[in-house]
């Protein structure tokens, strides 16, 4: 059957309006919005509403091409100021950490297979393949949760989480490749051509990240466009082609954009501000696409029957599996105290990254293949309901969350700074109370440092001056390169509840 285009387009702008709108409510009560798209796709999908979605060959296009710019979008947000503490036990945690998370759950369900349920009738290779598609956390998971929610952690554990997050997909699907290989072949591994293999990978994606990043930011600085809606279309190009020419040079296109987006994020180039918010949006959409093809594709129907299984190597991998990886990756670096390592045990978000690599034993027609697809949905739905509504009360419990900055984005002015102009900004909103400090401009009591740049008078925008007359319902554009300024300019006019927008 052959869909319009004006079909798909009607269809598809439903889904995702409704995503954001259900999505939106659901952030207020605590619930992962990512959870929430999966839940949508899978109400309008076969065994809902009867939206038919089997192409696999599509969901696993639809699935590269939202991961590549997710993780591209994850890399220019990350600054190296904040990750450099925590880079190698990052790295260890994106290499070693996956390939043990691996081991450990695989032999934990071919155990499980054989003693419990020894009707699924699995080998260790198909075991191994299974456990190797969930064995990384998902960055689209822990950067959506983690920024949705505002966590401020500690110890830069937050930096900590997202760089391995945004850097153990491509050991997680060099092992998933890896097995699918073997399981084709029919025949015995050769474990040094293997860890060469892997070995290639890693150094081709990490080396070509960087080069292209580097060429990457020239290319940007260099092109004169006289549209400047162009430069935010030109870095996504750039990504997009990151990913593809690594992945045929035989390198890793997913450690390469992540490292890509890494090295632009953190160096200067034009119309950077503007680029950065467009990418930032399409990763946002590619999130939600994702979600829903995934959640159209799975049929609810089948999951009763893996349902038991599934939930018990979930189990197994929140409460052993995850916790042992952590603990004896980190060993090495004793200044990651004991509740360091429970909370980065308990962040071991699984997401659509794992349904994905889930995916590829599927187009490739690998026996067990629905089986592995089916567990891997599963897990995926016990994590973000488990480990992604707690991660909060969590870092409480572990008293490792700290009081977050009263960040505000504004409502009134549409404002912003080149990144090198240190600042901070806020918006006052004028009362009558607020009139008692001073009725002109120049009698409110602003602190050193502290400027009105704009005053909003009901449609009207306009530069102030000191004698400027306030009225009841202005709106004040106030801007500082001192916090703390900011927050002496609400005492003084007996305004308690501060909030600011930092420009960094």
């Amino acid at each position: 059957m052959t869909i319009s285009p004006e079909l798909l387009l009607l269809v598809g702008s439903i889904l995702f309006f409704i995503s954001m709108l259900i999505g939106k409510a659901g952030h207020r009560f605590g619930v992962p919005i990512l959870l929430l798209f999966l839940v949508v796709g899978m109400v309008f999908g076969s065994d809902g509403f009867g939206l038919v979605f089997e192409n696999v060959q599509t969901a696993q296009t639809i699935g590269t091409i939202c991961l590549t710019v997710i993780l591209f979008s994850g890399g220019l947000d990350t600054k190296f100021s904040e990750i450099r503490p925590v880079i190698w036990p990052g790295v260890m945690l994106a290499t070693l950490g996956v390939f043990i998370t691996a081991v450990i759950t695989g032999l934990f369900t071919y155990w499980l297979s054989g003693h419990m349920f020894p009707s699924l009738g699995i080998s260790l290779l198909t075991a191994m393949l299974l456990a190797s598609t969930f064995s990384s956390t998902d960055s689209a998971s822990v950067f959506g949760i983690l920024r949705s929610k505002g966590l401020s952690l500690k110890n830069n554990l937050r930096p900590l989480l997202e760089l391995e997050s945004g850097s153990n997909d491509p050991m997680a699907y060099m092992l998933t490749i890896i097995f699918m290989g073997i399981i084709q072949s029919g025949s015995d591994p050769n474990i040094g051509m293997v860890i060469l293999t892997i070995l290639i990978q890693l150094v081709v994606g990490a080396g070509m990240g960087y080069l292209l990043g580097r060429g990457a930011v020239a290319i940007i600085n260099r092109i004169r466009m006289d549209n400047s809606s162009f430069y935010p279309i030109l870095l996504l190009t750039l990504g997009i082609f990151i990913f593809a020419a690594t992945y045929y040079l035989k390198g890793n296109g997913y450690l390469a954009v992540y490292i890509a987006g890494l090295v632009i994020g953190n160096s200067k180039f034009s119309h950077k501000r503007t680029s950065m918010k467009f990418i930032d949006g399409v990763a946002w959409m590619g999130q939600i696409l994702l979600f829903l093809t995934l959640g159209l594709l799975v049929n609810p129907g089948e999951l009763i029957e893996v349902i038991v299984p599934a939930m018990i190597i979930s189990v197994f991998l929140i409460f052993i599996g995850r916790p042992l990886t952590v603990f004896l990756t980190l060993i090495p670096f004793r200044k990651i105290g004991f509740k360091d390592n429970l909370y980065i045990s308990w962040v071991g978000l699984r997401g659509a990254v794992p349904i994905i690599f889930a995916i590829l034993p599927l187009a490739a027609g690998i026996p067990d293949a629905r089986w592995i697809f089916n567990i891997v949905f599963v897990i995926t739905i016990v994590s973000l309901l488990v480990q992604g509504t707690s991660l909060p009360i969590v870092a409480k419990w572990l008293k490792l969350a700290e009081k977050p900055q009263r960040y505000k984005a504004f409502e009134d002015f549409d404002v912003e700074f080149a990144e090198e102009i240190k600042s901070a900004m806020t918006e006052i909103l004028i009362t009558e109370e607020t009139l008692q400090y001073g009725k002109n401009l120049i009698e409110m009591p602003l602190p050193d440092k502290t400027l009105v740049v704009m005053v909003k008078r009901g449609d009207r925008y306009f530069v102030p001056t000191g004698q400027t007359e306030l009225h009841a319902g202005d709106k004040l554009l106030v801007i500082s390169d001192d916090e703390e300024a900011l927050r002496e300019t609400y005492q003084n006019i007996g305004i308690s509840n501060f909030s600011y927008q930092r420009n960094q």
